[in-house]
Formats: structure tokens, sequence, C-alpha cells
């Protein structure tokens, strides 16, 4: 990834950290940010399927990934705020699932044998 995002990541929590504090009903607030940022992406995907009639289409796929990368964004300060290095954190995540990946072929024989 750029070293923007990691850059920006850990400006963020230093940012948040001075003007917050790192108390424990602080980080408890940047965890539930998350949760504001996934409603945020439903309501986006709502709006660009037009499933309010009184509203119809209100947002685009692009509105709706960028909601998304509020999400990634928010969990990888969040991270941070724990005290971690969230590009160790976000790359040990990616290679526990590279590790689960597999082929078709081979799926189908372990099920067979599971």
């Amino acid at each position: 990834m750029d070293e923007t995002i990691w850059t920006t990541v850990r400006t963020a929590r230093d940012w948040l950290d001075a003007t917050n504090g790192t108390g424990e009903a602080e980080l408890t607030c940047r965890m539930l940010k998350l949760t504001e940022e996934a409603g945020e992406v439903a309501g986006a995907w709502i709006g660009y399927l037009g499933q309010n009639p009184r509203k119809g289409v209100t947002h685009t796929r692009a509105d709706v990934a960028a909601e998304l990368a509020d999400v990634a964004f928010t969990a990888l300060v969040a991270i941070e705020s724990l005290g971690l290095d969230a590009r160790e954190v976000l790359g040990g995540c990616a290679g526990k699932v590279a590790g689960r990946l597999e082929s078709p072929a081979e799926g189908e024989v372990r099920r067979r044998v599971d």
C-alpha cells in the first residue's frame, strides 16, 4: 500500500490522542466509530438500490466504495489506537486469508476427505 496511507493513519491517531486522550472510553468510541461508518455503507447501498421509494436512487457505486474506504481507514486507526502496528496486523490478516484460499478442485477433494 502507498506509504501515504500508513502516515495518515498514524497522524489521525496522534491527532485523536492529543484531542480526546487515550483512555478506555476514548478507545471504546473509536471502536464504535466503525459501526457508525458501517451504517453509512448500508445507507449508501440502500440509496444505490433506490430502496426508499420516497427518495429513489441517491447514491452511486463510487459512493458506496467511498464509504467502505472510510470503514477500512477507521479500522486501521482503531488498530493503531490499540498500540499495534496496523500494517503488521493487516498483513497478518491477509496472510491468514491467503492460507485459506484454495483452488475449487482442491476444495472439492478436501470436503470429501473431511
